[in-house]
């Protein structure tokens, strides 16, 4: 029903109804049955169904979709709507319409619901991009797209994002003064939430553990939110003091108890490069800090006083004291891919260049568009796209056909497949994160598809693209 609605609000259709009684119904979704209720006052105008009976056709419209009890209503309808003298084109034209809806139809209320949510979502997103993209980043999982896209997509519309740091991330993403979206430590590949906590409290407030007496946690100071005037005044031991930045990877560790696997990631995805370290040098010194102490560390308090005098050791230039301290780390500098890899093993996403933009130049070689460039190419053109799949969809009323959506740097492209096709490169289709894509564009009013002719996966060493899958 959508695209009929849809020509005859542009003009290119002309309103009918399928009988002149149905007007007074349709007549403000221009002839068009867009919803449940229309559906039941249809049948009781033309069919002449009592309220019970528009009941029994309500909840098969709402049983689990069931065409089962709509092929029983359906002798109703056609019974009911002979003796009102509609037969032929009309009564087939009605039937058509309720025993269809069954298969996507919803009430009127729920549209409402749905177009008040895009709505507002739609101003968010144009006048407050920021909180926008932080929100849905910070209320995870949840929607049709993942994390990673959704960056993509909030970079593609100018926001600017700044990436995981032990000195500056809370738990969930923030908005910083300067408008940037700063990645929080939730995005943090196996990073356990009291290890978050430790490090923003331990950041605020240094040296708490404990406020008067009792555990950080119970006194208010939750992950993810900020620290009032009054907490901060209330709280002797843990007043914030110039310098509460972590002064060192070993004051990192000695301050929050973070374990080797969780610093180590941190380390993978630059999130300790504030201490002044490339990634692989920041990697070289998670080995020293979290080296074996022996017993004159051990665990108890000489081993706390002792980490926190050689915490308060290191002077307000802490970088590079630590760095002047450290051995020369023999580990060659991440590459731009390297790097990418590390954030999407890391974090599942990446604020740096698209894995796509990376092999631009191969793929541009191989005469591939970008996607970008398929609005203003002509419909009907032979064309190939590649791009990460981040969506998989095979609809139960597609009649077989599979529906991918690929991305690259620029956007996204659509892609259809046949079912003949899908048969033959299954394997390609379900189990290859990227793909070249070969087929015939259609181009209709802006919105850009392909129907596949050839697929093919893209070798090399990829990233790990977390795609939606809908079968």
């Amino acid at each position: 029903m959508v695209h009929p609605y849809l020509n005859r609000r542009a003009g290119r259709e002309t309103v009918v109804y399928p009988h002149p009684s149905l007007e007074p119904i349709l007549a403000r979704t221009l002839g068009v049955p867009l919803f449940q209720e229309q559906l039941l006052r249809i049948a009781m105008v033309a069919a002449g169904f009592s309220g019970g009976q528009a009941e029994e056709l309500r909840r098969a419209l709402g049983f689990k979709r069931s065409r089962e009890r709509m092929k029983l209503i359906e002798v109703k309808l056609r019974e009911g709507m002979a003796r009102n003298g509609i037969t032929g084109m009309a009564a087939d034209e009605i039937v058509l319409s309720i025993t269809s809806f069954a298969l996507y139809g919803f009430p009127e209320s729920h549209s409402a619901s749905f177009a008040l949510i895009v709505y507002a979502s739609a101003y968010l997103k144009a006048h407050f991009p920021s909180a926008f993209y932080a929100a849905l980043l910070n209320n995870q999982p949840m929607g049709f797209y993942s994390p990673a896209t959704l960056v993509k997509d909030a970079q593609r519309h100018g926001v600017r994002f700044a990436p995981v740091d032990v000195q500056q991330s809370d738990w969930p993403c923030t908005i910083e003064e300067d408008g940037r979206v700063r990645l929080g430590l939730r995005y943090v590949a196996g990073l356990r939430a009291e290890t978050g906590q430790r490090i923003v409290i331990g950041r605020a407030f240094p040296g708490l553990s404990e406020v008067e007496g009792r555990p950080a946690e119970a006194a208010g100071l939750g992950v993810g939110r900020g620290f009032s005037l009054a907490e901060r005044e209330a709280t002797p031991k843990g007043r914030p003091t110039h310098g509460g930045r972590f002064r060192s990877v070993e004051d990192l560790v000695a301050r929050t108890g973070i374990n080797r696997e969780e610093l180590s990631v941190l380390a993978e995805i630059g999130a300790l490069n504030a201490f002044g370290y490339t990634r692989r040098e920041a990697l070289w010194q998670v080995e020293r800090a979290i080296r074996p102490t022996g017993e004159l560390y051990a665990e108890g308090t000489v081993s706390r006083d002792l980490a926190n005098v050689r915490s308060c050791e290191l002077t307000s230039h802490d970088s590079n004291f630590a760095r002047s301290q450290d051995e020369d780390c023999p580990l060659p500098k991440m590459s731009a891919a390297e790097r990418v890899i590390a954030d999407y093993e890391g974090t599942g996403l990446t604020i740096g260049p698209h894995p796509m933009a990376l092999r631009r130049e191969e793929m541009s070689l191989r005469g591939a568009l970008r996607a970008s460039d398929l609005a203003r190419a002509r419909d009907g053109r032979r064309v190939r796209v590649a791009g990460a799949v981040i969506t998989r969809q095979r609809p139960g009323t597609a009649k077989g056909f599979v529906f991918l959506t690929l991305e690259d740097e620029t956007g996204i492209a659509n892609i259809i497949i046949r079912p003949d096709l899908f048969a033959e490169q299954r394997l390609i289709v379900l189990q290859e994160p990227f793909l070249l894509v070969e087929g015939t564009l259609q181009n209709q009013e802006g919105v850009t598809s392909i129907r596949a002719e050839r697929l093919e996966g893209l070798g090399g060493r990829q990233v790990e693209v977390d795609s939606r899958d809908f079968y």
